[in-house]
């Protein structure tokens, strides 16, 4: 859909997240001409309306004010859509008080009408945990400024993806039996994630929202073990036994939940206090202004289910935060390990092979290593292997994958991976993929029939996957660990090399090759 200039401008942050990247498409399909302004464009790169007409991308960090005054000029209404609990760990509320305030200033000085911000639901009050209090008091300092501020306060938000579906699921999916905080008869108001962009777009077609605190929920209040039970029936798991206990602490449910689930403790814990407090829609304004049905918890759960199983997963809150850095990998002591194998497909062919790596595809060789060294990370409060990947065959810049991160992605020409698990120094895994020619045999055996024929020799397109581990450790814990795994490499990057080879030549038969190739080794 073409931009309708009768529309006006919207000004989008945290467009990368896990709801900003699913209201940026609604807006552009209302005709809205949308300015997203993100610290790294390029994770907006890979989404299917990044090339749309009525977009624009600008670089730049929130808590520049100037740069985000510049940015907004010309906007009528701005989404804050940003929340700084993952970046920041335990210093969560003061970064988003900075933010907040610089937001706020910027807003004001470009002569923005309107500020929307997604806020969190609660009782008001004493007695809110440190999470829902800090966004209280983000809502309080958007509006200092004089800029019209419109809140919507929502409780859990359950979409394939989210960190609370992602903490129910595993939950539900690997104890049968739960030892839980009292928290789990906590009342609460779950919305469905595509209920959350259906109230952010309400506000641009109705002027009378606008400067209003709104809860926001589904269609049902339930406890949070009346959820678990419903998250089992949609996994065809038999009832969950729960057994509330008072001596659980938030600290302890944190790192339970971190053991247990995808969710980075630094997360979990704020989530895991906010749980004591009821979440319940004080009333029901908000609906008026709804055009489209709410659905219920179990109509939530069942959609996110059948999206995860469809390998249709539209964002995922461990894409949020920032990139890591890029260090000086030629400074200091840094050791490279280098492997290459030519592979007789087309470089297109071996990229795909390449991005099935990790999830639940696994390594191609040597996996019971790998979980091995994801199960060890998790003990160590790292990220391991279970955030998985967003989908099945595809990455993009920025996602996790397992404890890495996606640094590059440019098809089909390279694959690098950044490791966020713990380690006494800094790792990076990367594939380069270029075009190459091999000499084909005279025998060539075809697919479909056992007899060989001869054909006159040819050049055949072939590709050289050069896979390098790069490493550099920190003081003499690093150098060991290094050398610690240096004599794995050869198992798992052989195999992996080897795996990927035959998966990308799948179909494939060249006489003279009995499905081995020569994998080099090339250490510096």
């Amino acid at each position: 859909m073409k931009p309708d200039s009768t529309k006006g401008r919207v000004f989008v942050t945290g467009a990368s997240g896990y709801i900003g990247s699913r209201l940026v498409p609604r807006l552009l399909d209302q005709g809205f001409v949308v300015t997203c302004f993100a610290r790294e464009p390029r994770k907006l790169a890979m989404r299917p309306w990044f090339t749309h007409a009525g977009l624009e991308v600008v670089k730049g960090d929130v808590d520049d004010a100037d740069q985000v005054a510049a940015a907004m000029r010309g906007c009528g209404l701005a989404y804050y859509l940003v929340h700084s609990m993952l970046a920041a760990g335990a210093d969560y509320a003061e970064r988003d008080r900075e933010l907040a305030r610089s937001f706020a200033r910027a807003a004001a000085a470009a002569q923005v009408r309107d500020i929307v911000y997604l806020g969190g639901l609660g009782e008001t009050g004493a007695g809110l945990s440190e999470h829902l209090a800090s966004r209280r008091e983000v809502e309080v300092i958007l509006g200092e400024t004089g800029v019209r501020t419109t809140v919507l306060r929502a409780a859990m938000i359950i979409g394939s993806g989210s960190a609370s579906f992602e903490i129910l699921r595993y939950l539900v999916e690997r104890l049968p039996v739960m030892i839980t905080p009292r928290w789990v008869q906590t009342r609460v108001q779950p919305i469905a994630v595509r209920n959350v962009p259906d109230y952010l777009v309400a506000w641009t077609e109705r002027e009378d929202m606008l400067g209003q605190v709104l809860d926001i929920g589904g269609a049902d209040v339930l406890t949070y073990a009346e959820l678990m039970q419903t998250m089992a029936r949609a996994r065809h798991l038999p009832k969950r036994r729960i057994v509330p206990v008072p001596l659980l602490t938030p600290r302890l449910s944190s790192l339970w939940i971190h053991l247990v689930t995808p969710i980075d403790r630094r997360v979990a814990r704020p989530l895991a206090e906010g749980l004591r407090n009821t979440v319940v829609c004080r009333n029901d304004a908000a609906r008026a202004f709804l055009s489209t049905p709410l659905l219920t918890a179990a109509e939530s759960i069942e959609l996110a289910v059948a999206n995860l199983e469809r390998d249709a997963v539209e964002s995922t809150w461990s894409a949020a935060g920032p990139m890591p850095g890029d260090p000086d990998w030629s400074g200091g002591t840094s050791f490279v390990d280098r492997w290459t194998v030519e592979v007789a497909a087309p470089p297109e062919a071996v990229f795909r092979s390449v991005c099935r790596v990790g999830g639940g595809h696994g390594y191609y060789k040597g996996n019971w290593l790998w979980r091995l060294r994801g199960f060890l990370d998790r003990l160590v409060l790292g990220p391991g292997l279970r955030r998985g990947r967003r989908a099945k065959e595809t990455v993009a810049y920025g996602e996790a994958l397992d404890f890495w991160r996606v640094t590059a992605c440019e098809a089909p020409r390279c694959l690098e991976l950044h490791a966020e698990m713990k380690l006494p120094g800094l790792a990076r895994l990367g594939f380069d993929i270029e075009e190459s020619d091999i000499e084909e045999s005279e025998a060539v055996v075809s697919p479909q029939r056992s007899s060989q024929s001869t054909l006159p020799a040819r050049r055949s397109q072939s590709t050289r996957l050069t896979m390098t581990a790069r490493f550099i450790p920190r003081g003499l814990a690093g150098l060991a660990y290094w050398y610690a795994v240096l004599p794995f490499h050869a198992y798992v990057f052989r195999g992996m090399l080897d795996g990927i080879r035959r998966d990308a030549q799948r179909g494939l038969t060249l006489a003279g090759q009995d499905g081995q190739a020569k994998i080099v080794r090339m250490r510096s």
